[in-house]
């Protein structure tokens, strides 16, 4: 049964954010709001919760895992960021945008695209998730949350718990909806930007 964690959607309370991170250390899998809905995280190199989160949204080998990194500096020690696009990722974070770069070796192999070898990677714009992230230490291992057959993220921690309540450790709930569009995402791996799917951030700098 999951453990149920009331955190203030702007001030962040520090207990319920170590609670919540101590799960993610002992391997455990959450689900925490972001500014695009709720996702599922665990920690960085966890096999088994990286299993889970494959089962409760059916995922192949192919399905891009998104690392959401506290600021610029952190998502440049797993991501390779050429000076091309540098100007153009870091102008864009924080933000509602998802960034597919080759990964560096700091990402553990099970995480990556089997051919090309790449990693999502973003930045919120969220308090809960800064402060989960300033005590973490580390990015977040992270998938947006949407059941198998389904086309958006879920929003509210009560529907949550009614589907997964045996399949996730902890619920961290804000006390209300969780609003927000799915993210903007753009394959940056190749030679020339590709919006992979158009969300809140504005998709015309990519294109």
């Amino acid at each position: 049964m999951a453990r149920y964690l009331d955190i203030h959607p702007v001030n962040p309370q520090q207990r319920t954010v170590d609670q919540a991170v101590g799960i993610l250390r002992d391997g455990g899998l959450i689900a925490y709001p972001t500014d695009s809905g709720y996702a599922l995280g665990a920690q960085l190199g966890d096999k088994d919760a990286i299993d889970r989160i494959r089962e409760i949204r059916k995922l192949d080998d192919k399905h891009h895992f998104t690392l959401v990194c506290r600021d610029f500096a952190q998502l440049g020690q797993f991501v390779h960021v050429d000076n091309s696009i540098f100007r153009a990722v870091k102008a864009a974070t924080p933000g509602p945008y998802t960034f597919i770069l080759p990964a560096t070796r700091e990402v553990p192999r099970r995480l990556l695209h089997p051919k090309k070898k790449t990693v999502g990677v973003r930045i919120p714009d969220y308090p809960i998730v800064t402060a989960l992230l300033a005590e973490l230490g580390e990015p977040i291992l992270s998938t947006t949350l949407i059941l198998p057959g389904e086309t958006t993220a879920m929003t509210t921690a009560w529907e949550i718990q009614e589907a997964l309540d045996n399949q996730v450790d902890a619920i961290v709930d804000p006390g209300d909806e969780v609003v927000g569009e799915p993210t903007t995402v753009v394959d940056l791996s190749e030679d020339a930007p590709q919006v992979v799917r158009v969300g809140a951030g504005d998709p015309s700098r990519f294109e």
